[in-house]
């Protein structure tokens, strides 16, 4: 088993919250882990990527290759586009559908949908806010995508289900269990999604 992952968003997404949920749910899979540090945290609103490694055998890099990564999972749709040449030929994308326009020149929605379904890879968007509301918290939108993306990165759902239980146990229970919900939603979402670039977001 290997999976080479990049996260990307923009400052303030929970980028770093999804990196730890993944490389936790990995070790508790006896994985080998590598991550590397995520860039641009320090500026709320600014492009942030991180890399994550997984495998059962060694990882002698903490840096996905260019044209290697398995996954991409954004937390915004440009920012899903700005990594694309990471993705192997094989990759796919799953994204939040809703937008960050965080600079001057940020393209129109529809532009960026054409070019994220031109881009020759699998896509699935996901309106992340809607469901993370469904699911008890606004908040959890980067949990929705990681349950989304869940049966892409190779991980037992019930690696992740711990994961997210010990992040969050130190607070109110009710928010464990709405990031529990949050998981299971964005699971349940992908897999209404046909398994091809698709047209809009659910």
């Amino acid at each position: 088993m290997k999976r080479d992952i990049i996260l990307a968003g923009v400052g303030g997404q929970g980028i770093l919250t999804l990196a730890v949920l993944i490389v936790n749910a990995a070790m508790r899979e006896g994985l080998n882990v590598r991550q590397a540090e995520v860039h641009g945290m320090s500026q709320r609103g600014g492009a942030v990527e991180a890399h994550v490694r997984l495998s059962d055998g060694p990882l002698f890099s903490n840096l996905v290759p260019k044209g290697r990564a398995d996954l991409i999972l954004a937390t915004e749709p440009l920012e899903a586009l700005r990594q694309i040449d990471y993705l192997s030929p094989g990759g796919l994308i799953v994204t939040n559908s809703a937008t960050v326009e965080n600079i001057p020149n940020y393209p129109p929605h529809e532009e960026l949908m054409k070019l994220l379904q031109g881009c020759g890879r699998k896509v699935y968007l996901i309106d992340a806010a809607v469901v993370a509301k469904e699911a008890g918290t606004a908040r959890a939108q980067n949990v929705v995508l990681i349950g989304a993306a869940s049966e892409f990165v190779g991980l037992r759902p019930e690696s992740l289900q711990a994961a997210v239980s010990e992040m969050f146990a130190k607070r109110k229970k009710d928010l464990v269990d709405m990031n529990l919900r949050a998981l299971r939603l964005g699971a349940l979402r992908i897999q209404q999604m046909a398994p091809h670039a698709v047209s809009g977001a659910v």
